[in-house]
């Protein structure tokens, strides 16, 4: 998810991932009711005006499900956390690209939450607390407790080592 040309020398990837596939709930449910809605509505007009009437009930469908639909989809698609074995890189924005890199040595804290949903779903939100930034939420990461693992493992430095004596390299978290 993150170009290598953007790591150090000697960096690696922990865990890369994107926001959970929950977000894109909303949106599913939001598509499947606008083209339902606009096809009932669409047989209601009659008469003369009933072509015209169709483009516009489907125009303003069209444009409901570019911004229910479509756009969530691509802040979802731009939305990615990586964790190195040095940093923390947060990426967000479609036309205005975000990018934020905390040092792993910056943070303070790190704590998790998971509500009954995000539990059914296999998901939640991690609390890094950093002594000059504050608070940073990251929402519905997927498989939140094994990244709370991974991180605090780098910061305190108890990583486990791998039968080589190296440590794990390049897990993937996928959105469930």
């Amino acid at each position: 998810m993150i170009s290598r040309k953007l790591l150090d020398q000697d960096e690696f990837v922990v865990v890369s991932t994107r926001t959970h596939l929950k977000a894109l709930l909303v949106p599913a449910v939001a598509l499947i009711l606008l083209a339902a809605a606009a096809g009932f509505l669409s047989t209601l007009p009659a008469g003369n005006v009933r072509f015209f009437l169709q483009w516009v009930i489907w125009g303003v469908a069209l444009l409901a499900i570019l911004w229910l639909v479509v756009r969530p989809f691509l802040t979802w698609l731009a939305t990615t956390y990586t964790l190195t074995n040095r940093r923390l890189i947060t990426r967000s924005g479609l036309l205005t690209r975000r990018g934020h890199d905390i040092v792993l040595t910056r943070i303070n804290d790190v704590s998790y939450e998971r509500s009954l949903m995000d539990r059914m779903l296999g998901c939640g939100t991690l609390y890094i607390q950093t002594a000059a930034e504050g608070a940073i939420v990251l929402d519905d990461v997927p498989d939140v407790e094994r990244v709370h693992v991974s991180l605090t493992e780098l910061i305190f430095g108890t990583a486990r080592r791998g039968p080589t004596g190296s440590s794990p390299r390049g897990q993937q978290f996928g959105s469930r």
